[in-house]
């Protein structure tokens, strides 16, 4: 089948939950992808995030077949040897002690609220179950998780909402101080703001918030479903400041691809669950969790951290430059290889699709913001290619 004939079959038979362009992706490998059609594309946007080793890693591809052959699927009712040894390997490498393996950073983010919520059962005054969350925060599209997210573009077509959440503006202690009550029993927060618009904040934040859960006696929780593993230039965002939260929150690049998500939590947070309050059919299984150990292993094995590092600097200086010379480029934010460049004018999604036409994959978010999340393996050839297509794909515009 054809690009053309991808999307007539999709537009019959899938509910219309997506918009994409009619382009059917088909084979990918490292940073390029190929379409039905056979155009090739470079990939800088990494299914958002997700395929931090690229596509079709080999070591990847390898362990996933080689796991399928022996055993996919049992049950959580019976122990998982690759769901153990993932657990122990997530606690070497972070600050957390336990997991608990789900499908999805919706899922793993549902966890983290159930469990702050049954932590405070225990250990906090009858009632105080409101989580505060930011102003343009993303955290998932279940009704709970939308609820949690601080847009009300993805809230008000699904009302009524769950109760017991409140926002406040992202890197605002002062506003987050005031919102936190005798009702309250946790912040919610990424580290730094993804689709809301790559919002980093300043140096002194992410601590203060800390400070101000333990004087209250209250949680912090961690969304790293996208900053995580890598993806900022550290193992996980929260390192960028030096703190730790009580609960964090993993998926996308977890899996390479493969759909997996987890819920950290150290001290007695972590043994908060008993048998009965939470779980998950598919979540934890043989494929997903051997999946997950190797994903974390090629990271290791290739020093993909550092190399997000290195690469992020990379684009970040060469979009400075740029901003100098064109008025079209305002700025470049972001830490590592998670990147917002903002434009100065708002065309976002006519860039976008004009990158898109030449072979590049970006992502408009918003109205003058363009994201970039490439594969942590890309290539400084690449990475300057990018570039080269971004500036060509302005000039193309009317």
């Amino acid at each position: 089948m054809n690009n053309h004939e991808i999307a007539e079959l999709a537009r019959d038979y899938l509910m219309p939950t997506y918009g994409p362009p009619e382009i059917a992706f088909v084979r990918g490998e490292g940073a390029k992808l190929w379409d039905a059609d056979g155009k090739e594309y470079l990939d800088f946007v990494a299914g958002i995030a997700v395929c931090g080793v690229g596509h079709s890693h080999p070591r990847l591809v390898k362990t996933i077949c080689e796991q399928a052959r022996r055993i996919m699927h049992t049950s959580n009712l019976f122990f998982i040897e690759p769901q153990a040894r993932l657990a122990r390997k997530l606690a070497d490498i972070s600050f957390a002690e336990r997991s608990f393996f789900c499908n999805s950073g919706a899922e793993a983010n549902e966890a983290a609220i159930k469990l702050a919520r049954k932590w405070a059962l225990h250990n906090l005054a009858a009632g105080q179950r409101t989580i505060v969350t930011a102003l343009k925060s993303f955290h998932g599209r279940t009704l709970t998780t939308i609820t949690a997210t601080g847009q009300e573009k993805y809230q008000k077509s699904f009302l009524p909402l769950p109760p017991g959440f409140r926002y406040v503006e992202f890197g605002n202690i002062e506003a987050l101080t005031g919102a936190v009550d005798d009702k309250v029993c946790a912040v919610m927060l990424e580290p730094i703001q993804g689709e809301g618009g790559i919002n980093v904040p300043d140096e002194d934040y992410l601590a203060d918030v800390r400070s101000l859960c333990d004087d209250r006696g209250i949680l912090l929780i961690l969304d790293e479903v996208q900053t995580g593993l890598g993806r900022t230039g550290r193992w996980f965002g929260h390192e960028h400041w030096g703190i730790e939260p009580d609960i964090m929150t993993l998926a996308k690049s977890l899996g390479g691809g493969f759909p997996i998500g987890a819920c950290l939590a150290k001290g007695d947070v972590a043994t908060t669950f008993e048998p009965g309050d939470h779980a998950s059919t598919f979540g934890g299984n043989h494929l997903a969790c051997t999946t997950a150990l190797e994903m974390v292993s090629i990271i290791e094995d290739e020093g993909l951290v550092e190399r997000a590092a290195e690469m992020g600097a990379l684009l970040t200086e060469r979009f400075d430059a740029l901003a100098e010379d064109m008025h079209e480029i305002d700025h470049i934010r972001g830490e590592g290889l998670l990147l917002g460049v903002e434009l100065g004018v708002e065309r976002a999604a006519e860039v976008a699709a004009e990158a898109l036409d030449g072979g590049l994959v970006i992502n408009a978010i918003g109205t003058n913001l363009l994201r970039l999340a490439p594969p942590l393996t890309i290539t400084e050839e690449e990475c300057e290619r990018a570039v080269e297509m971004i500036v060509e794909a302005i000039g193309r515009l009317d």
